[in-house]
């Protein structure tokens, strides 16, 4: 049996499991499923993960929730070559540190942009308050330049020579904002040579594929029903106002 993969790779995480698995050769069936229609919410899914969110995986009876624990399970599981998750203790204890910090950080302040600047005010008719989008577009490049100054440095990776999970995991949390027309590589050199090395080891063709939802995001929100999103429209207005 193989594992089943719950995805829509309209989400970072989601896709940072996508590009792992399918880089790694890793047999999976991709299960979709579509936030924007709220199957997240359905009594099926509601099955495989009671936390209601994306990514999901199931194993057999083994169900597992949360994109990290995920590609640790798929990397030990099947064995993939060590400079994903380095049996070094520094180098995975480095991979770790990024994988802590970017929930809050570059994760967050990247969906923010993407709401306030696409499916707010497109989506849900709301205008977004100048302060409140200058507020998020500052906080989204303090998380750059910490990607940059810290985690980064002058390495080609962020642990060393090899990609590993930390660069996956950043690189899809970094091309959010494209979905709505910001491109936070330009301006930032070492962040744009940094994305190019990550997008060789991944492969063109898988990186782009993994991508093309999220970079037609625009073109894609025109043929949304905007009745659809009222289920979510209390929790984006507490998150972001």
């Amino acid at each position: 049996m193989v594992v089943e993969l719950y995805l829509d790779l309209f989400s970072q995480p989601c896709r940072s499991v996508f590009i792992f698995a399918k880089k790694n050769n890793i047999p999976f069936e991709f299960k979709k499923v579509s936030l924007m229609d709220g199957e997240h919410f359905g009594d099926e899914f509601g099955k495989i993960n009671k936390i209601r969110k994306v990514p999901a995986l199931r194993d057999g009876d083994f169900c597992l929730a949360e994109s990290v624990a995920i590609m640790l399970y798929l990397a030990e599981k099947f064995q993939t070559p060590d400079r994903w998750f380095p049996a070094d203790l520094r180098l995975r204890s480095r991979v770790n540190e990024y994988l802590s910090w970017q929930h809050m950080a570059i994760r967050m302040h990247g969906s923010k942009m993407f709401w306030m600047r696409l499916m707010i005010p497109k989506i849900m008719g709301i205008d977004v308050p100048k302060e409140k989008m200058d507020g998020a577009l500052e906080d989204l490049n303090a998380s750059l330049t910490l990607i940059e100054e810290n985690f980064l440095q002058d390495r080609p990776f962020i642990v060393g020579d090899q990609m590993s999970l930390a660069d996956l995991v950043a690189i899809v949390e970094i091309m959010q904002p494209l979905g709505a027309g910001l491109d936070m590589f330009e301006g930032r050199p070492k962040l744009s040579a940094w994305r190019d090395r990550v997008q060789a080891s991944i492969g063109k063709d898988l990186f782009d594929e993994a991508h093309q939802g999220i970079l037609g995001a625009q073109d894609a929100m025109k043929q949304v029903d905007p009745s659809k999103l009222e289920l979510f429209k209390p929790k984006i207005l507490r998150l972001f106002f």
